[in-house]
């Protein structure tokens, strides 16, 4: 192939279909009709003697040579838009931007309704969009800058991502307000549930890839004990939803349980064994360090987060007064 004839456009058209997997969506990302993605799409078949891409129902699954070559042209696309952007200044008033970022329904709920009303007065030419675990493997998604930041506590950051703290999140307890059995052991809410009732009563869990096993099944192993999970769901709301409509229990991280118990009718009760908590951060990759519109974003996710540990503060001093009252 003679590179010096080779229309660098393409790879733009190309990275934008290894995002998407989607002709038309591509071409809404970059601002290309949908024959144009299309043409492109030829030329690079052409070019590079592959499909790259094969259509099955509405998506657009890349082939091996693709999947070889897609990190590659976004590591040299993302090195190229970091250049142009450095020494332009971010104006959150009249920047055209979309940021994507990866974060559980917990995130979602804790933040997104506070940071998109941000970006709605600061920001309203940003757009601002969240996707969750199911959409791929972390490490890939950063390193093609599919998302721009990732919100997640267990991530094995590679050396080449960039992280900061954002949340400490112990666990807690939550039922029903009406659930017989603790309310028949006489357990107040905010008290710590008995181990033995604990290990009884059914259990529900968030997991994303079906296994049951989390944070508490080890916790319970250590002292000889074992739990029954009787209902496995992929998004903490759910599993939140279902126990305030059922005898389950579920463990739940503080935050979320402080700030949908009262609407769901759920109570608060403490764990009978020691949990772990979870330290949440944001990861980015490392070339946007210093790319002015990313540090805007981070700034505002901080912020977000500070007001909100202010309002739980708040909420955890009126619960403690309550009690000693």
């Amino acid at each position: 192939m003679n590179f010096n004839g080779f229309d660098l456009n393409l790879l733009r058209v190309f990275d934008a279909l290894m995002r998407e997997r989607s002709v038309t969506r591509a071409g809404d990302q970059i601002g290309l009709s949908q024959p144009a993605v299309s043409a492109a799409l030829k030329r690079l078949r052409e070019i590079l003697d592959d499909q790259l891409f094969i259509r099955r129902g509405n998506d657009m699954i890349p082939t091996p040579r693709a999947l070889e070559l897609g990190s590659s042209v976004r590591e040299a696309l993302g090195t190229i838009e970091f250049a142009l952007r450095k020494r332009k200044q971010f104006d959150p008033a009249t920047i055209q931007r979309r940021f994507t970022l990866l974060g559980s329904d917990v995130f979602s709920l804790m933040m997104m309704p506070a940071l998109s009303s941000r970006f709605a007065d600061e920001a309203p030419g940003v757009s601002l969009q969240l996707v969750d675990n199911a959409w791929g493997g972390i490490e890939r998604l950063l390193q093609e800058d599919a998302v721009d930041i990732a919100i997640d506590a267990e991530f094995e950051a590679p050396d080449w991502t960039s992280s900061a703290h954002l949340l400490h999140a112990p666990y807690v307890v939550v039922a029903s307000s009406h659930h017989p059995r603790i309310a028949g052991a006489g357990i107040a809410p905010r008290e710590m549930l008995p181990l033995d009732l604990f290990c009884q009563l059914h259990h529900a869990v968030r997991s994303l890839d079906g296994k049951v096993k989390c944070i508490v099944d080890p916790a319970l192993a250590k002292v000889g004990r074992r739990r029954h999970v009787a209902l496995v769901l992929p998004h903490t709301l759910g599993v939140a939803l279902a126990t305030a409509r059922s005898h389950h229990v579920a463990t739940v991280p503080l935050q979320f349980a402080e700030l949908v118990a009262a609407n769901l009718g759920l109570q608060i009760y403490e764990s009978p064994v020691q949990l772990p908590a979870s330290d949440i951060k944001m990861f980015w990759h490392a070339r946007h360090d210093g790319d002015t519109g990313h540090q805007w974003l981070r700034q505002q996710i901080v912020q977000v987060r500070d007001e909100f540990e202010q309002k739980m503060r708040y909420k955890f001093d009126t619960v403690r007064q309550r009690r000693i009252a």
